[in-house]
């Protein structure tokens, strides 16, 4: 039994009442274009300019796998791109998901949701372009943000 709250919709219209989090997986490339940040810019332009800026400022800062950027895109609503995938296609070294750096990243966002007394929404992070499994990223969410308390609702897009 699951302490995630599936439900079918758009991670991008969180559900529910309350401060919020939507979690995302972004490559280490600085690349942003496919998949569910498309979704993301077309609401909100701070996510992908905060990152692209994150990116190219990287010598300066703390952009690798593992790394978390929260961006404020309303009074009671963030978005944490959380870099989680090496590359973008998968070859000799497999997919381009990191399960390591998710782990470390949902810490971090399990952190910032405690103080900011928020749950935390995403789609079903690292499992797309990422070439992640699902039974790989659901205990790694149990284990960073289920068990520390904090609610996790995950978005299937119809």
């Amino acid at each position: 039994m699951s302490g995630i709250t599936y439900v079918r919709g758009d991670a991008t219209a969180p559900q529910g009442k309350g401060v919020k989090v939507i979690a995302h997986v972004c490559n280490d490339l600085g690349g942003w274009g496919k998949g569910f940040v498309v979704a993301l810019s077309r609401r909100w332009p701070e996510p992908e300019a905060a990152y692209r800026r994150w990116h190219r400022e990287r010598a300066g800062n703390d952009f690798a796998l593992g790394a978390v950027q929260f961006v404020q895109v309303g009074p009671y609503l963030w978005v944490a791109n959380m870099v989680g995938q090496r590359g973008m296609r998968t070859g000799s070294k497999g997919v381009p998901v990191r399960y390591a750096a998710i782990e470390t990243a949902l810490g971090a966002v399990a952190v910032r949701a405690g103080e900011l007394g928020a749950s935390v929404h995403m789609p079903r992070i690292g499992c797309g372009l990422a070439g992640g499994r699902w039974s790989r990223v659901e205990p790694i969410i149990e284990g960073r943000l289920i068990e520390e308390g904090v609610p996790v609702t995950v978005y299937d897009h119809d």
